[in-house]
């Protein structure tokens, strides 16, 4: 029998590569927000070309979205497969809560990438990662509480977290991310 090869397997300089233009991408993204996320200047600090970049990431913007798409895989794998209470292992309303925080944080963490990436088009918070969320927070409530309706339960706890409404209510109306998450505590309709 013929082995079988992945011939979408990253070469090993490749993955080095965007590790270094990923860490150089956070670290601008984190000192001079997006707008100062230019590819020349991601380039120059992965000690990379131009033409790398644009060959990897095709813009700007695809550079902005292997950056969200690099911590919504974390994100991810610690819901899914990490320890209680946010992973499997602790009751459905401890992982509510957990991970309602956690997302609250991620949110926060990436909150101008993320505010880009869901206002691009009307329903582009919608989809991937959102749809993924709801799958999780739907089972969850159904656990909890089989006769509560979990389809819509679920998208009004993710309501709050849009990053234009985090965007708007922490720095325009001075609200905290504790008082963010004391708030969801008090929507859990699950205690």
């Amino acid at each position: 029998m013929e082995a079988v090869t992945n011939p979408r397997r990253e070469r090993v300089d490749a993955a080095r590569n965007r590790a270094k233009i990923l860490a150089a991408a956070a670290e601008i993204v984190s000192v001079h927000g997006v707008e100062g996320l230019a590819m020349a200047e991601v380039a120059a600090a992965a000690g990379v070309g131009v033409g790398t970049l644009y060959r990897r990431f095709g813009d700007r913007s695809g550079l902005a979205y292997a950056l969200i798409d690099e911590r919504e895989r974390e994100f991810q794998s610690a819901f899914i497969q990490g320890p209680p209470p946010l992973g499997p292992g602790a009751d459905p309303a401890s992982r509510i809560r957990a991970f309602l925080h956690a997302l609250t944080d991620r949110t926060v963490e990436q909150l101008d990438l993320l505010l880009m990436a869901e206002t691009a088009s009307p329903f582009a918070r919608f989809g991937g990662a959102y749809d993924g969320y709801h799958a999780h927070l739907s089972m969850l409530i159904g656990q909890a509480d089989p006769t509560a309706d979990a389809y819509v339960l679920a998208d009004q706890l993710l309501a709050p977290l849009a990053a234009s409404l985090l965007a708007h209510r922490l720095r325009t109306c001075g609200v905290t991310v504790d008082r963010v998450k004391s708030a969801l505590d008090q929507l859990l309709p699950l205690r």
